[in-house]
């Protein structure tokens, strides 16, 4: 195989990735916490889209409480989001982990 050869395979999988990442990014991910008191909503491109808040919790004043709520919401969709794309890209590269943030 000769260097021309590599470098063309190189090129197509780069065009490949780059798809797949924008495909990812339309994703949407969501977690809910404390049996729906917060509700996030977030994008493959780790972007939150929505944050909810159940207006009891909110009229219970406890803004501990909310803060540690809202942090654990995002927190988990943000792991989802994570995760998802790494297993994405595994599958896409068969396990070779490959530099510049693919």
């Amino acid at each position: 195989m000769n260097i021309q050869s590599l470098l063309k395979q190189a090129q197509k999988m780069q065009k490949e990735l780059e798809a797949i990442e924008k495909e990812l990014e339309t994703r949407e991910y969501a977690a809910t916490v404390n049996r729906g008191d917060v509700n996030v909503l977030c994008n493959g491109a780790m972007q939150i889209q929505s944050l909810t808040i159940k207006e009891e919790l909110i009229q219970e004043g406890d803004k501990e409480k909310i803060q540690d709520l809202v942090t654990t919401a995002v927190n988990a969709v943000l792991r989802k989001a994570v995760s998802d794309k790494n297993e994405v890209m595994k599958k896409a590269t068969g396990g070779v982990k490959l530099p510049g943030g693919f």
